[in-house]
């Protein structure tokens, strides 16, 4: 992995804290995020349009997201109801690297190396150090199945994405396309759980969701094409340092508090991140 790859990670780390802290700034959870994606349509559709149309073998890979993230989505909002940003994210996030590490060593022929695999070790444990709040700070232990939830699709659509990506040959026409298929299979499926009355009323809402949705393509988009020139489970280690982030916009925005713990985890989560580069 390049400098700049690594660079350009970093910053989709960022832009998924990002969007993940306007998700949860908004009163209604499941709200922001059916803004978020109605907003994705538009924005796959017109970047589709400066693209070839994926060919036939592409379609099932796009299609697999789609309805992976329709899971992601949910469990995350769900778990952005009963639990704080700073410990939400580093749960739902924190365990889909050692899936997606395990997963490709065992099924695809990405090479990892020891020390690649230690950094993911040590990421691991600076994320489970940042999430055991739950247990010692008297937080809603009732977030941790859809936290959790949300880590097994995160994986799953980590895997689906890389591999879909290689089929396509083209990672921006591939991420614009996947953006249409889940705006479409969320705000379908969620409108006919919860009816109209899912959508705002209010143009700020509507507003933050939408920048959400754009950062939220940033994101998305870089780590999708990093995955086309570096090993998948590197890539998606590195982007978990969206946790640290996270963190730090749920201490100086949110006003969450900062303990000795999460001090700690940030640094585990740097080192693991360094030891991914060695």
């Amino acid at each position: 992995m390049s400098f700049w790859v690594l660079l350009a990670v970093l910053g989709a780390a960022f832009l998924h804290a990002l969007w993940n802290a306007l998700i949860k700034l908004g009163t209604s959870k499941i709200g922001a995020m059916v803004i978020l994606s109605v907003a994705e349509i538009p924005i796959g559709l017109v970047i589709a349009a400066s693209r070839p149309l994926p060919a036939a073998e592409v379609w099932p890979w796009v299609i697999a997201a789609g309805c992976t993230h329709f899971f992601y989505k949910t469990f995350l909002t769900f778990a952005y109801d009963r639990g704080d940003l700073s410990r939400v994210y580093p749960i739902a996030r924190g365990a889909a690297p050692m899936i997606v590490a395990l997963v490709g060593a065992a099924l695809l022929s990405d090479a990892i190396t020891t020390m690649q695999y230690a950094g993911i070790g040590l990421l691991a444990a600076g994320i489970a150090l940042m999430a055991r709040g739950v247990f010692t700070d008297g937080e809603s232990r009732k977030l941790l199945p859809f936290a959790l939830g949300s880590a097994v699709a995160t994986a799953a659509y980590t895997l689906i994405d890389g591999l879909g990506a290689r089929v396509s040959g083209d990672a921006v026409a591939y991420v614009a396309w996947v953006f249409v298929v889940d705006g479409l299979i969320f705000t379908l499926g969620m409108t006919a759980l919860r009816g109209r009355s899912v959508y705002p009323s209010s143009p700020k809402a509507w507003a933050m969701g939408s920048f959400a949705s754009l950062a939220s393509y940033g994101a998305y988009a870089i780590s999708i094409w990093a995955m086309t020139i570096a090993p998948i489970a590197v890539v998606a280690a590195l982007r978990e340092t969206s946790i640290l982030f996270a963190v730090l916009i749920g201490w100086l925005w949110f006003g969450e508090r900062m303990t000795r713990d999460k001090a700690l985890a940030a640094v585990m989560i740097v080192a693991g991140v360094i030891t991914t580069r060695l």
